[in-house]
């Protein structure tokens, strides 16, 4: 998810996609615990995409 994207969303869908990508998160990593996954490098990406939205919603909260 872009940053572009990111700035668009209202706080409560940024709420429920950081939910959503947590709950991915957790499945990837359960995965790749499992079994290796094909491209490692996606659980790195989705993280950061979390924190993104982290920053973004810390943001929103100190402007308001």
């Amino acid at each position: 998810m872009k940053q572009q994207e990111i700035t668009k969303l209202s706080v409560d869908n940024l709420k429920n996609q950081i939910a959503d990508t947590s709950e991915q998160l957790a499945k990837l990593k359960l995965t790749h615990s499992v079994a290796p996954l094909e491209n490692p490098i996606h659980i790195r990406k989705v993280r950061k995409t979390i924190a993104r939205l982290q920053t973004e919603l810390t943001k929103r909260g100190t402007q308001a």
